[in-house]
C-alpha cells in the first residue's frame, strides 16, 4: 500500500521538473494518488512537463486572479476526479520592484499584486476546492520562513508572513469541514521562482553552511516528502502548523 492510496489531489504550480510541485505530484503518484495539475499562461509547457510524471495527469488552466477560473474550478476538476482529498498550493509571484533591496520604494500596486497572488490565493484556492472536499482532507501550501527580514526577499517576505497568518485562519474555518491546513517552509532551492529573485546567490552562499543537517540547493525531494506526509492520513490531528524543511536553519541563531 502506498501512503496516498485512493487519494485524489489537485497540485498547482508545476512549472518545470525542478519545481517542488513537480516532485510532490511525482511522489504522490508513486504513493498511489490520482493527480490533476493546474497551469497558468503557457499550458502547453505544463502539459509537456506533466508527461514526465509516472502517469501524465490532466492539466487545467488556473489564474488565481481570475474570478471565472476560480468559480468554475470545482466543475473543471470534477470532470476528471469525483472529489478531492488534498490540494497543494504552490503559487507565488511578485513584480521585480518588490524584490532585491527596493523595499522602501515599491508601489502599492506592485505590492497588491504580490499579496493577491502569493497570499490571498491560498484562501481563494481552498474555497474554490471546498465543494469537492465533502469527506474532508488536507490543504498544503509552500512557504518560506517569514519570521525574519531576509536579504533581497523584501515584499515577498511580507506576502509569506501573510500566507502564514492566512493558513491559521483557514485552519480555524475549515476544521469544521474536516479539512487540515498546513504549510511546508522549505529552504532556498534553485527553482524557477528562485531565479526571479535578484541577489538569490546570498542564500546559496550561506544556507548550506548554516544548516546543521546541511542543505542541497538542488534537491526538492525533502520538501515534497513533507507535503506528501501532510496530505496523507498520518497527520490526522495537525492543522495550522508550519513544518520547516530547511536543514534546521530556522532554529539557529545568526
Amino acid at each position: 500500500m502506498g501512503l496516498l492510496d485512493g487519494k485524489r489531489l489537485l497540485v498547482t504550480g508545476v512549472l518545470t521538473d525542478a519545481s517542488i510541485a513537480f516532485n510532490v505530484a511525482k511522489l504522490a503518484q508513486e504513493e498511489g494518488a490520482q493527480v490533476v495539475l493546474t497551469g497558468f499562461g503557457r499550458l502547453s509547457l505544463v502539459e509537456r512537463i506533466a508527461k514526465r510524471l509516472p502517469e501524465p495527469p490532466p492539466v487545467i488552466e488556473l489564474d488565481v486572479q481570475n474570478t471565472d477560473h476560480l468559480d468554475t474550478l470545482a466543475d473543471r476538476v470534477g470532470a476528471h476526479l469525483d472529489g478531492l482529498d488534498g490540494v497543494v498550493h504552490s503559487i507565488g509571484f511578485a513584480p521585480q520592484s518588490c524584490l532585491g533591496g527596493n523595499f522602501l520604494n515599491t508601489s502599492w500596486e506592485d505590492v497588491a499584486t504580490a499579496v493577491h497572488v502569493s497570499t490571498f490565493s491560498f484562501k481563494s484556492l481552498a474555497v474554490a476546492c471546498l465543494p469537492l472536499m465533502k469527506e474532508g482532507g488536507a490543504v498544503v501550501g509552500l512557504d518560506f520562513d517569514a519570521t525574519k527580514a531576509w536579504p533581497v526577499y523584501d515584499w515577498m517576505g511580507v506576502a509569506k508572513a501573510g500566507l502564514e497568518s492566512c493558513s491559521r485562519y483557514l485552519a480555524r474555518d475549515l476544521g469544521k469541514h474536516g479539512i487540515r491546513v498546513n504549510l511546508v517552509a522549505a529552504g532556498p532551492l534553485r527553482t524557477m521562482a528562485a531565479k526571479s529573485i535578484p541577489g538569490f546567490k546570498e542564500f546559496e552562499d550561506s544556507w548550506p553552511e548554516r544548516a546543521p543537517l546541511g542543505w542541497d540547493l538542488a534537491d526538492t525531494a525533502p520538501a515534497a516528502k513533507a507535503c506528501v506526509a501532510l496530505l496523507s492520513d498520518w497527520f490526522p490531528a495537525t492543522t495550522g502548523e508550519i513544518v520547516h524543511v530547511d536543514g534546521g536553519v530556522h532554529a539557529m541563531g545568526a
